[in-house]
């Protein structure tokens, strides 16, 4: 029997996929600040943030000082302790750094909101989390007001117009506390980031990743003597996607702080905006996603623009087709361009593209690079679980130490994701080729893609089914060139309802989530198709929307 066990493992062990690079010695007993501030005297004076709206620039000794202060306030004015969670609801600025660094200090969490959520949806994701403290902006009072009924306490980075402090903490006050505190020592397992995902299927749900995961996926990125090198500490990188996600948190801000480079904060996307930052700042090192990339090769006023000083553009996000990355490709000859596979509860990256290593390797177009170093990738077959070869399309696996540690308070979605062998499963279908680079070509997930920001289908469904003409349901994602997946919804109306028409169904949605949720066509049809457990066979639903033939 052991005979026969070994070498099943044997078998195994040849379709387990690694880094071209060498593994590397990961400082993973640091917490996460001191982490990405480590040697902070050789760099002190090095520009760190650059606030995009103001042109104000801070050090890295300004930033690791407000970051201190903001904890110290928190603590002693907030009563924030070791394992609370704060919610930051802003768009990037540096008081949003300085709150996600400060969450690290005390060893508490940060999660993050999308400032376009509705109240409902805020207050969906404060109660999920038990957040204690709300970081926000006064334009966002009518959202967050109730929080304060339900113990959440509400701190603003600005005012009123009239000054009016309305009851709540101004961030200033904050930041006015002494930077010395003593705190109670971090553990590398505690939870430091709580961004919420849909994961494979269903609801939004809590993923807590690590002091020591989020130090993993960074070194991961950006450390070693030969790295898979996109930032050094002489660039200047666009932080333009939102940090509130994770690829934004991470591969941006947390990777840039690690490399002492100077971070650009964009708080929102304007094309006409984002080149003349460009050619005004000299950024280096562009991350994107799909959308933007469109948004830069089909602009007009690209040629307006000194754009030279572009190394680097990466994608990610969600998958980019070849010929939109061919048509950027061709506006930026001398800048190296690749992908990047991540996912939440990865921690997010599982592949990155090689040609941004300090000795690049030529990738091919479409390939979302390959597996990151200190970490192990494995495709399956979705039916059976045996691990397949090159060339073989299966459900994309990843173990190591940068994964997540579970969903909050959901121990069974929890093992429905990470199984006994400590393999994260994505839900994504792909294949590695010969080269041992990762190609995406499905997604076994309920997910739905807008513009790289996650809808979960079972979110808008039960919204539907609480419409009272509505009797069954099911939304998928419909193929959209500006968004890359838009959700629509199939319909049955209840029994003498003829009535409800697509707009009431699109408006009654609207007016309960953030604007990437909203239904772009509904269609409606006599019966759901289900499998004999119940399971909406959205394959089924998929395929009328491709052959175009939907009813």
């Amino acid at each position: 029997m052991a005979i026969l066990e070994n070498k099943k493992n044997e078998e195994e062990e040849q379709f387990i996929f690694r880094s071209k690079l060498p593994d590397i010695y990961i400082p993973k007993h640091l917490p996460l600040h001191s982490y990405c501030f480590q040697n902070l005297p050789d760099f002190a004076s090095r520009p760190c943030l650059i606030n995009a709206p103001t042109g104000d620039v801070y050090t890295y000794h300004d930033v690791d000082l407000a970051a201190r202060r903001t904890a110290s306030g928190l603590h002693k004015l907030c009563n924030i302790q070791k394992g609370d969670v704060i919610m930051i609801l802003l768009p990037n600025s540096p008081e949003f750094v300085f709150s996600f660094l400060a969450a690290s200090h005390l060893g508490a969490m940060a999660t993050a909101a999308n400032p376009f959520f509705t109240a409902a949806e805020i207050a969906k994701q404060a109660k999920a989390s038990n957040t204690k403290l709300l970081i926000t902006q006064f334009s966002y009072h009518d959202k967050v007001k109730e929080l304060p009924d339900h113990n959440v306490k509400l701190v603003f980075i600005d005012d009123d117009r009239n000054g009016n402090r309305h009851n709540h903490l101004h961030f200033s006050q904050l930041m006015e506390a002494e930077s010395e505190l003593e705190l109670e020592q971090i553990d590398p397992d505690d939870v430091v980031a709580l961004p919420y995902s849909s994961g494979t299927t269903g609801l939004p749900k809590g993923v807590m990743l690590t002091h020591k995961g989020l130090v993993t996926s960074i070194a991961q990125q950006v450390d070693g003597e030969n790295p898979n090198l996109f930032y050094h500490c002489e660039d200047v990188i666009l932080c333009v996607l939102p940090l509130f996600h994770i690829y934004s948190l991470n591969s941006v801000l947390l990777c840039g702080l690690r490399a002492k480079a100077a971070i650009l904060l964009m708080p929102k996307f304007e094309i006409n905006a984002l080149l003349s930052l460009v050619e005004k700042h000299r950024i280096t090192v562009a991350p994107v996603v799909p959308p933007i990339v469109l948004a830069i090769a089909k602009s007009p006023e690209l040629n307006k623009h000194d754009l030279s000083s572009i190394r680097i553009l990466k994608s990610g996000g969600a998958p980019l087709g070849k010929e939109v990355e061919q048509a950027l490709t061709a506006k930026f000859p001398n800048a190296k361009f690749g992908q990047g596979y991540g996912m939440t509860e990865a921690g997010p990256v599982l592949t990155m593209c090689l040609a941004f290593a300090k000795e690049p390797i030529d990738v091919k177009p479409g390939a979302c690079g390959t597996v990151v170093r200190n970490a192990e990738m494995k495709i399956v077959d979705p039916e059976t679980g045996n691990y397949l070869s090159r060339n073989q399309s299966g459900e994309i696996c990843i173990r190591g130490d940068q994964i997540m540690k579970g969903y909050l308070n959901d121990p069974e979605a929890t093992e429905r994701t990470i199984d006994k062998g400590g393999w994260l499963h994505t839900g994504d279908i792909g294949y590695i080729d010969d080269d041992d680079e990762l190609f995406i070509v499905d997604r076994l997930k309920e997910l739905i893609k807008y513009k790289g920001f996650q809808v979960a289908p079972a979110e808008l469904e039960a919204l539907l089914l609480s419409h009272p003409k509505i009797s069954d349901v099911a939304v998928v994602p419909m193929k959209d060139e500006a968004a890359g997946e838009v959700p629509v919804a199939f319909v049955v109306r209840s029994n003498g309802h003829t009535d409800i028409n697509e707009d009431e169904i699109k408006q009654f949605i609207s007016k309960q989530v953030v604007f990437y949720k909203r239904i772009n066509r509904v269609f409606f049809i006599d019966a759901i198709p289900k499998s004999p457990s119940g399971k909406i066979l959205r394959k089924n639903l998929r395929s009328k929307l491709v052959a175009g033939v939907p009813i």
